[in-house]
């Protein structure tokens, strides 16, 4: 995608979110490959994962809120997520089991497929029914269960834009998009002029095969909009493992480390540094190396800021 079509898909975007009327209840939204009618808004809603939960925070939703999981089993929860949840509970450390869910006596859970819903797992949406539960699944890991579009920042702001629709909150939810895409487009403005995209590769984690974001995860969107190119964009997968191989024929310019768990963003640097096989990569000479947290690098209200981040170090002279 080059770069004044990515610009004008998020003015683009923004002008469709201001169209979309308000609703009453009941409320019908799309969830991956099912419709989901609520007859009132949700008043004991969990969310799975950080960058789910501050979709809700975003939304001002945590008063709808009973609990949320999967955090601190992955990731350290940082001063800005602890200050939104407050005096919520962690009812799980990791993806929550059914048990966990109904104990709680949820009506919603906000979760996607390997983001606390796992296929042919106890944790479904079709489980969850059986017990008057309510699910909406995030859009980028719809790929899991279904064929889908390339990943755009659409899916983000489609999640918030159908949550705001769950909730009753779609002028909050509408006002919060659009901000958003004001904010990135008048950023991107100074880069439009931009035509040889970066070759950026994102490193989760792993030493034996690397794991990455391919065609279908938000990274490669936000690359992009960045003014970059995923370099294995051409994956059809979201979050997958590939060979180093093919990560050293494709030689990224940028490579971009994404920071949790055990291993640190620090320690996969000097992996990638110290390994001879690298040596050659333009990203490993040059030193070209940018952090993004988990919670920048999944779909969520922080890409935006990550995005700009990426811009600066993609381009450091247009800044």
């Amino acid at each position: 995608m080059t770069r004044p079509i990515a610009l004008a898909l998020i003015l683009a975007g923004g002008l469709l979110a201001l169209a979309v009327p308000a609703a009453a209840y009941p409320v019908t939204v799309q969830s991956c490959n099912r419709q989901v009618t609520f007859d009132g808004p949700p008043q004991r809603a969990i969310a799975n994962d950080v960058n789910l939960i501050e979709m809700m925070l975003a939304l001002k939703l945590d008063d709808r809120m009973v609990g949320y999981t999967g955090v601190s089993g992955w990731k350290t929860m940082d001063e800005t997520l602890r200050q939104g949840v407050r005096e919520l509970p962690e009812l799980s450390p990791k993806y929550p089991t059914k048990e966990v869910l109904l104990n709680a006596d949820a009506d919603f859970y906000f979760a996607g497929w390997n983001y606390g819903l796992e296929v042919g797992g106890e944790v479904t949406p079709e489980t969850l029914a059986r017990h008057g539960m309510k699910v909406y699944e995030l859009t980028e890991s719809c790929i899991h269960i279904m064929k889908k579009y390339k990943s755009t920042l659409d899916d983000m702001f489609v999640d918030l834009l159908n949550l705001g629709k769950i909730f009753g909150v779609e002028e909050r939810a509408r006002a919060l998009v659009e901000g958003y895409r004001a904010d990135l487009a008048a950023f991107l403005a100074r880069t439009a002029d931009m035509t040889t995209p970066v070759r950026v590769f994102v490193y989760d984690s792993g030493e034996d095969q690397p794991f990455t974001s391919g065609r279908y995860g938000i990274p490669t969107a936000m690359i992009e909009a960045a003014g970059g190119r995923n370099i294995v964009d051409d994956v059809e997968s979201s979050w997958v493992k590939v060979s180093w191989e093919l990560v050293i024929e494709r030689n990224p310019e940028v490579v971009v480390i994404v920071n949790y768990g055990d291993v640190t963003a620090e320690q996969k640097i000097a992996f990638m540094k110290g390994n001879p096989a690298f040596k050659n990569l333009d990203a490993v000479k040059n030193d070209r190396f940018v952090v993004l947290e988990y919670v920048e690098a999944t779909p969520g209200p922080r890409n935006i800021e990550a995005i700009k981040r990426l811009a600066r170090a993609f381009r450091p002279e247009q800044f």
